[in-house]
């Protein structure tokens, strides 16, 4: 079965268009939660247009004390500041991605070759603190030998070309497919008859072309849904929105 990890961003992003409470961060978790969600994913960037630092305290505090047993994913470009976020919150996964400061959203993975040793050390900084590590990747076969060269536990899959309409979504599943079946096959665990990288996947998936994805990569193991799913809460509901997505991973 693969996890879902709802990500909240478009939800605190709908806040914050007002100097009000709501929608709540932590009232919409509570309902994503209750309908099965697996896990939850922030993404704090430094000018907190959506997902700000109070956020993040308050999920890990829900989790810890209503929900324990489900998943924290914190996202960001792993600066000081945001190692030293992750350092004091202890999420369950850090996903670093190669964002700049006014990228509006995640849109290619890491050049992991021209920033092994800066991924490397963040890398080990965190698992030092007993978080697991993924590190967001194109749809690129080869990244799987670097990821785990800079000691990774997992990649995301940026699953944007896939997703976007338009695009060529056989020739882009393809792709998908052959980078985590070349991340099975790396690192260390593999070396020792392990399963080698796990793979998680996000952006741009739906509920249309979820399925084809999980009948390509069945054992992904993690999804981290935000903007699609939001947008069908908005017709659904989050609690139906996110049994729906479920449904569609296997639980």
């Amino acid at each position: 079965m693969t996890d879902l990890s709802v990500n909240l961003n478009a939800v605190a992003h709908l806040r914050n268009r007002r100097d009000l409470p709501w929608p709540s961060v932590t009232g919409i978790a509570r309902i994503c939660l209750g309908a099965g969600a697996d896990g939850l994913t922030v993404h704090p960037r430094p000018d907190e247009r959506h997902i700000r630092r109070a956020d993040v305290f308050e999920v890990s505090d829900l989790l810890r004390n209503e929900w324990q047993g489900r998943e924290y994913n914190i996202e960001g470009y792993p600066t000081e500041d945001f190692l030293k976020l992750c350092e004091l919150v202890r999420p369950d996964q850090a996903t670093f991605v190669p964002d700049d400061v006014g990228q509006s959203t995640s849109d290619h993975g890491w050049d992991i070759a021209a920033h092994s040793t800066f991924l490397a050390e963040a890398v080990e900084r965190l698992q030092d603190c007993g978080i697991r590590v993924a590190i967001f990747v194109d749809a690129v076969p080869e990244v799987a030998a670097l990821a785990a060269e800079v000691g990774a536990d997992r990649v995301e899959m940026f699953t944007g070309p896939y997703g976007h309409p338009g695009g060529d979504s056989v020739a882009e599943l393809a792709k998908l497919k052959a980078t985590a079946d070349a991340c099975r096959k790396a690192g260390l665990r593999a070396a020792r008859g392990g399963a080698g990288l796990g793979v998680n996947a996000g952006h741009d998936l739906t509920l249309d072309n979820l399925p084809a994805l999980m009948k390509a990569i069945p054992d992904l193991e993690e999804c981290s849904i935000g903007h699609a799913l939001t947008a069908d809460a908005l017709i659904y509901g989050f609690g139906d929105a996110v049994r729906k997505y479920r449904a569609i991973l296997g639980g």
